[in-house]
């Protein structure tokens, strides 16, 4: 890559040399040519052949010479590396091999700011589909439900579950509520079972939930 002529020398070398001496078998090689190692790996040409080939034959580990050659920019390695990882493929750099192992400051401040995008990405989701449905409610003169709501019936069953025994002053445990409201009959709008966590979700909307109690 770059302007160094030698660049897909020096690397092909490296790798090899790395794959003698660690057991790996080098069934293909990809180079991508003219191309910054900045750029996004799904918009590399080579690295979508690669990731094409090794879906399709089995491979479950990629070498690339180092971390830069795979990708310049941070957020773009973390990006690369976890793309690979969520289709069960290991990325080693042969000039530092444990380096996608290892937390250092600079991948936890990456992995933190997508933590947020995606938590970003998730609620601006939630509410898109929120006015979605209101403006088809408003359309149609009638709601238009998205999340089937909790029965009035089961949450004042779970209510009267979570009370304390006037004998012991004991509660019940969230699981003990959620087997007596299926004990009862209810059941979650998804027609199953109802959960500790959704117990727990029900009791707070109520307003009654007592986090030690639980």
């Amino acid at each position: 890559m770059g302007e160094d002529k030698d660049s897909d020398k020096r690397q092909r070398a490296a790798i090899e040399a790395y794959a003698k001496a660690n057991g790996y078998e080098i069934v293909q090689t990809f180079y991508d040519a003219a191309v910054s190692g900045a750029d996004p790996i799904d918009s590399r040409p080579g690295m979508q052949d690669l990731l094409d080939a090794v879906l399709s034959n089995g491979t479950r580990t990629i070498l690339v010479e180092s971390p830069d050659r795979f990708a310049r920019d941070a957020v773009v390695q973390e990006l690369g590396h976890r793309l690979l990882k969520q289709r069960g493929v290991d990325l080693i750099p042969t000039t530092a091999p444990d380096y996608f192992m290892v937390d250092t400051p600079t991948t936890e401040l990456v992995r933190t700011i997508l933590g947020a995008v995606a938590a970003f990405d998730r609620r601006n989701t939630v509410e898109k589909l929120k006015a979605a449905r209101d403006r088809k409610s408003e359309a149609l003169g009638r709601r238009v439900e998205g999340r089937k709501p909790v029965s009035a019936d089961a949450l004042t069953a779970a209510k009267r579950l979570y009370r304390r025994n006037p004998k012991t002053g004991t509660r019940r445990s969230l699981r003990q509520i959620a087997t007596e409201l299926a004990n009862e009959g209810f059941t979650a709008p998804s027609g199953k079972d109802y959960q500790a966590n959704s117990v727990r979700q029900m009791l707070v909307k109520a307003g009654v939930y007592k986090a030690d109690a639980a």
